[in-house]
């Protein structure tokens, strides 16, 4: 299942502003947003994704159409996250995204290379 067209217009419009965005620790909830773990093909000055790269990224795969599932989160329990599996170079994993929605803003929750537990068959 994917996301509906004005989801995934405000989940890319979000990712564009960035007072909009944040990608903050807090117990409640967790993230692992690691954009200078992950190498940028395209990256002219900067080996790896910088936050505004993976921001870019995310926002670009968004108007594209790139598949974006809605998963249950464990924390906080019950909210709506938004996950998408992004292969930017050959024989690299792909690059695990995960967003939140909150009161106007977007929630980065992950961006890191996919581990075997978060990759699905087709995604080998």
């Amino acid at each position: 299942m994917t996301v509906d067209g004005p989801t995934r217009r405000q989940l890319a419009l979000l990712a564009r502003r960035k007072e909009a965005r944040t990608t903050d620790f807090h117990p409640k909830r967790p993230t692992k947003w690691q954009p200078r773990s992950v190498e940028n093909p395209e990256g002219r000055l900067d080996r790896y994704f910088t936050d505004p790269a993976a921001w870019e990224l995310i926002a670009s795969r968004l108007d594209a159409g790139h598949p974006v599932e809605p998963v249950r989160l464990r924390q906080p329990p019950g909210a709506t996250g938004y996950v998408m599996k992004i292969r930017v170079a050959p024989r690299m994993p792909p690059v695990y995204v995960k967003l939140q929605l909150g009161a106007g803003k977007i929630i980065g929750r992950s961006f890191h290379y996919s581990e075997l537990q978060e990759l699905k068959d087709d995604d080998r």
